[in-house]
């Protein structure tokens, strides 16, 4: 093996920085893969969160739904006046619970929730992320008003699904459109779920704690 000395000098030093340049584009190549590969799993686990909250959503809405159907009065329900009001309904002898507990919100980590309320009543709830969204289409029937968003804040799980609310706005109740209503398994359509008339900002998105 020739000595790195005398003529051969020259050509170990050419060898040596070959030596580190290949490093140094080895390092390159493994920073990029690894950039590569924590923005997949980023996005994977952005994903699995958007499928519960989705999840969650439905059982709000199923909860919110069978409060309201409960008990009527000339065909029209009630809504809950608060998300306590899901987990322990006083309105009839014993205990009856429309929802086993206010869920953690898979995007926020906490168990609070924006409300939409109609008349202080709440017929839908909402996360409290302002993150936009991965999925903007390929939701199902119910959850088709999700499509498009630019905020989870934006997602509202109301009941009914397609309840025609805009966030942030003034509207008068009477005119608030209701087409081609959904009926959830064991439950029936009110054929008007807003309670009374008026003029309301819509929603109302305070932060609600599990108690």
């Amino acid at each position: 093996m020739a000595s790195c000395s005398g003529r051969w000098r020259a050509w170990c030093v050419a060898q040596g920085g070959f030596s580190y340049l290949w490093v140094l584009l080895l390092v390159a190549f493994m920073g990029v893969g690894l950039a590569v590969a924590l923005e997949f799993d980023t996005t994977a686990v952005q994903r699995d969160r958007e499928r519960e909250l989705i999840a969650i959503g439905r059982q709000f809405r199923t909860a919110i739904g069978s409060y309201y159907e409960l008990q009527q009065v000339a065909g029209r329900g009630q809504y809950p006046a608060s998300l306590d009001d899901l987990l322990k309904d006083n309105r009839t002898p014993g205990i009856r619970r429309h929802l086993r507990r206010v869920f953690v919100d898979p995007m926020t980590g906490k168990a609070e929730w924006g409300v939409v309320q109609v008349n202080g009543r709440i017929v839908g709830v909402h996360s409290l992320a302002e993150r936009t969204p991965i999925k903007q289409s390929g939701f199902e029937a119910e959850e088709m008003g999700l499509a498009g968003k630019k905020a989870y804040a934006e997602w509202l799980f109301t009941y009914p699904a397609n309840l025609a609310v805009q966030p942030g706005s003034m509207q008068n109740l009477d005119a608030l459109p209701i087409p081609n209503q959904t009926t959830m398994p064991g439950m029936s359509v009110p054929s008007n779920p807003l309670v009374t008339s008026g003029t309301v900002p819509l929603p109302t998105a305070q932060p609600l704690e599990a108690k």
